[in-house]
């Protein structure tokens, strides 16, 4: 079996510019939901997975990519790998893949080039070849995302990408997870794992334990998020589906904080690949604890970087 519940992953990262972009390619019969709680997300194609529309619709591929909305442009090269291959929603004159994406907020002054479709039709490439070692910290749509913004740039760390997988009474609940947050990142015990450091020692959320420095320091609402994607082969309806993406958000909050904030876009997928019948609450349960993992292995493989320090060295 193909890990992460079936689903393919591939990352395409820029050889010069911090960006790139992550695909999550679905086998046939997919089904899946979206939950945005962002103030200004960039996404595409997520009013297809609302709770009301059709059980029917199934996913071809999931994007994640930096660039902001510049990067919208992966999903088109996605399309086109899909398309090639005969993928998509059957229409009657040619079947039309349903690619949804997000994006981060990557920009860097100086930096003219954004992730375009050359980029999503690479990361397919790579998805295709998947067989479970996925690169992890300063890769895909991970390469430029940064952490701990809350007391100003001076004090930040580097994000990254991080995946989680746990597998309990047959079935598989698998996360990814693109961490660009105005918050820390926090172990299981609540101590930071990586954000706004003290440049006396230590973490600044010690000095600053609501995790408030004034307004001066924050980052301009947009330009941060955290990106979620939870796959799991247990059989569940869009409305079950549109529950799980709620406990995915559960599990961003318990490992960023603050969460949510007016500054991030956070948006958070949830896909079944329809393979098992398990209960819906421990599925929950499970991606509650998967979601929260991949964001801590996102930081902890996170390296050094144009100054920046990272978890990783």
């Amino acid at each position: 079996m193909i890990p992460f519940a079936g689903v393919r992953l591939g990352h395409a990262t820029h050889p010069q510019y911090p960006t790139g972009c992550t695909v999550f390619l679905c086998p046939p019969g997919t089904y899946g939901s979206v939950d945005s709680r962002g103030p200004a997300p960039g996404s595409r194609e997520l009013a297809l997975l609302a709770p009301d529309k059709p059980d029917d619709k199934e996913v071809n591929a999931i994007v994640l990519t930096g660039g902001s909305a510049f990067g919208l442009a992966t999903a088109d090269g996605v399309m086109r790998y899909l398309a090639e291959r005969g993928i998509g929603h059957p229409t009657p004159i040619r079947n039309v893949p349903i690619v949804p994406a997000a994006v981060v907020f990557d920009l860097r002054p100086g930096v003219t080039y954004t992730p375009d479709a050359a980029l999503g039709y690479a990361a397919c490439e790579a998805a295709a070849g998947y067989a479970g070692a996925i690169a992890q910290g300063n890769a895909g749509a991970g390469a430029g995302v940064l952490v701990g913004k809350w007391a100003g740039f001076p004090f930040i760390m580097q994000g990254g990408f991080g995946v989680a997988s746990i597998v309990a009474e047959g079935v598989e609940v698998a996360a990814a997870a693109v961490v660009n947050a105005v918050g820390d990142v926090i172990n299981a015990d609540g101590s930071v794992l990586a954000g706004a450091r003290d440049p006396e020692g230590g973490w600044l959320a010690a000095r600053y334990p609501l995790r408030y420095a004034g307004e001066l320091g924050l980052p301009p609402p947009g330009t941060n998020t955290t990106l979620v994607v939870v796959a799991t082969d247990a059989t569940l309806t869009r409305n079950e589906l549109a529950r799980l993406t709620h406990h995915a958000h559960n599990g961003l909050a318990i490992a960023v904080r603050p969460s949510h904030t007016r500054h991030d876009g956070d948006i958070a997928f949830a896909l079944s690949t329809r393979r098992v019948v398990a209960p819906i609450s421990l599925v929950n349960n499970m991606a509650v604890a998967a979601v929260s993992e991949a964001i801590r292995n996102a930081v902890r493989h996170a390296a050094t970087a144009d100054g920046i320090p990272g978890l990783a060295g």
